[in-house]
């Protein structure tokens, strides 16, 4: 056809057009229809012009997917309508985007003689099967035989994994590198009283509590602090013995039993410097506060008859307390006496108490299965009250660097620990590691990798699987079969 003629054709393909959807709106017909009505009349001369240079590379090859007509992203692996009655276009294997745009065969093994690479030893089939070929081929799928390099065939384990596949399955890598891991175990706890800070107040003989200090349960009392007055008839005889050897002129030496009998029972410094003052023996004695303290509990009453050794008084000093920590039995390996600890308290927010690790108790609690692990905390301010809720992190983990990875580059089979090494140039090594600690989303690599080597942290799961499919193909075919 001439292109006077060509264009003719389109001009009454316009004009079609417009009276066609004239014609349409008439008789409700959608415009796709028209499109059909239009070109079964006039198609016929523009489909009778010779094939062009641009016609002779049109799509070719089977159906991959089909795709939205207007270029939405829409796909169906079969042919569909979309809601307007409009079919899915369809997208054929030379239009599918490849990112590994491979060579032909031919070309490549040409181009590898040529540049002095890798030789090619053999090819095999690509679905994983014991067949091999000398030269190029396709099996009967139309897929390319992968090609098997020089070196490649020796190592079961080694997979070369194409630049476009790397692109699509999203591998990641990341440098083995030396550092300490420290891995918190974080459990509950509760404040307890240190059992060396508290104190009874009590008498070693008989009395009558003359007068009790005006002080309550809770309070806080001060060393030296006045509690209680009592009179004790033994004391007042063995205080009046001593008087008596001062009186009579003896030395102090003389006088050394009757003084070890008042500090057996229990006289206060105090009361015996005044005897040794005024050669006199007081009606009563006072006892004082041992210690700083809080008063947890207070039995003494006004002109009581106490026994020998019944407590008048509990005094508890709270400048340091413990966190009784209960950590599980299977973390129980990893906590040491000395390790860090951080405290938090519920009622406390915002506030964290840094302490250590004094003492593991050497039993297992039999219900909960835990052992209990003793923290001291120092408390000036005494924010810290006895039976508070804790929440406990005990840092574990040496201070000493270890080789280390991301947690996600260890493929743990149950059997055995795997990390993909990067060899470069496309090539990946599964290699068996043994793990140590692991914390903060590293882990520790005892065996198996050096520092410095690469990686994978992403997709490595693939990787290995087609490394295992390639070792267990590579045992089951025959070596005769090979080339």
């Amino acid at each position: 056809m001439s292109r006077f003629g060509s264009f003719l054709a389109l001009a009454v393909f316009a004009a079609g057009v417009g009276t066609g959807g004239y014609w349409a709106g008439q008789h409700e017909l959608s415009f796709p229809a028209v499109v059909k009505i239009v070109e079964a009349n006039i198609g016929r001369e523009l489909r009778a012009e010779p094939l062009s240079s641009a016609a002779a590379s049109a799509p070719a090859g089977r159906v991959i997917y089909y795709r939205h007509p207007d270029g939405d992203p829409e796909y169906a692996a079969t042919p569909k309508r979309t809601k307007d009655g409009r079919d899915f276009v369809a997208v054929l294997a030379s239009e599918d985007v490849s990112f590994d745009q491979p060579a032909k065969p031919e070309v490549r093994v040409a181009a590898e003689a040529g540049s002095g690479e890798r030789k090619v030893l053999y090819y095999r089939n690509p679905m994983g099967l014991p067949d091999t070929s000398l030269a190029p081929k396709k099996d009967s799928m139309g897929m390319d035989y992968i090609p098997v390099y020089e070196g490649e065939a020796n190592d079961g384990s080694t997979i070369k994994v194409s630049t476009g596949k790397l692109q699509r399955t999203g591998v990641k890598t990341a440098l083995a590198s030396k550092g300490a891991i420290v891995r918190p175990v974080r459990v509950p706890g509760t404040v307890t009283l240190d059992e060396r800070r508290v104190s009874v107040v009590s008498i070693r003989t008989e009395a009558f509590l003359e007068k009790v200090a005006d002080i309550t349960t809770g309070e806080t009392i001060k060393k030296g602090q006045p509690l209680v007055s009592f009179y004790a008839k033994e004391i007042a005889a063995a205080g009046a013995l001593y008087a008596a050897d001062l009186k009579s002129g003896s030395s102090k030496a003389a006088a050394a039993g009757s003084l070890q009998r008042l500090t057996n029972l229990g006289v206060p410094i105090e009361a015996i410097a005044e005897i040794e003052a005024t050669r006199k023996v007081p009606i009563s004695v006072t006892l004082v506060a041992p210690r700083n303290g809080v008063v947890l509990e207070r039995m003494a009453v006004d002109g009581m008859m106490a026994e020998a050794g019944e407590t008048l008084f509990r005094i508890a000093d709270v400048s340091t307390v413990w966190v009784m920590a209960y950590v599980p039995e299977y973390e129980l390996s990893s906590v040491s006496v000395g390790g860090e600890a951080a405290v938090r308290i519920r009622s406390l927010q915002g506030k964290v108490f840094e302490g250590r690790v004094g003492l593991i108790y050497p039993e297992i609690q039999g219900q909960t299965r835990t052992a209990r692990v003793r923290i001291e905390l120092p408390n000036p301010d005494g924010l810290l009250l006895a039976n508070m809720y804790a929440e406990v992190e005990i840092a574990t983990g040496g201070s000493d660097p270890v080789v280390t990875v991301p947690d996600s580059a260890v493929i743990d089979t149950g059997d055995r620990q795997v990390v993909i090494v990067d060899k470069g140039e496309g090539l990946f090594e599964p290699r068996d590691v043994k793990v140590g600690v692991q914390g903060e989303g590293m882990a520790e690599i005892m065996e198996g990798i050096a520092e410095g080597e690469k990686v994978v942290v992403s997709a490595n799961f693939l990787i290995d699987a087609e490394s295992n499919l390639k070792a267990a193909l590579s045992g089951l075919t025959p070596v005769e079969t090979k080339p």
